[in-house]
């Protein structure tokens, strides 16, 4: 059972970084599990039943890309939300229908994390059980212009 908050599964190679992640989370009431890497997440994800995904981009044996990817290919997982956090830009074609569903930049601001996942949360990306996923805004990186940490919305903005 979720917490009352939500449960959020969190996905990155540092450990630092997954605990940083995690603490601001469970401070927020969010339950959290991690994983390591793209193919740990894969090997949890229907056991755990997350709300929302936190993926970074560069990991040993399964990436974020990928991993969103087959989490999109799945029916029982294409209606989780995404956030894919990441040091470097969001790769081409990954925002949009079929991609993630946020994007917030490392370093970033833990306030600004929670919000993102909370947003997410909100809005009910996550479909009922059975249902169609739901279609929520798609996300783009940060323009040159905006800060590092803040997420920019190319439709459905908030």
């Amino acid at each position: 059972m979720a917490g009352a908050s939500g449960r959020v599964l969190v996905v990155d190679d540092n450990k630092v970084i997954r605990q940083l992640i995690r603490v601001n989370l469970e401070l927020e009431g969010f339950e959290v599990v991690t994983a390591a890497d793209g193919a740990e997440c894969l090997e949890i994800v229907h056991s755990v039943a997350p709300d929302v995904i936190t993926l970074d981009v560069v990991m040993p044996r399964l990436d974020g890309v990928r991993t969103a990817a087959r989490l999109r290919a799945d029916p029982r997982t294409r209606g989780i939300g995404i956030v894919m956090v990441s040091a470097g830009s969001l790769p081409e074609g990954v925002g949009g229908p079929g991609g993630v569903d946020a994007y917030v930049g490392k370093p970033f601001e833990p306030g600004h994390l929670v919000e993102t996942v909370r947003r997410l949360i909100r809005r009910g990306t996550v479909p009922p059980q059975g249902g169609p996923p739901a279609v929520g805004p798609t996300q783009a990186p940060p323009p040159p212009e905006q800060p590092r940490g803040q997420t920019a919305f190319t439709q459905g903005g908030a």
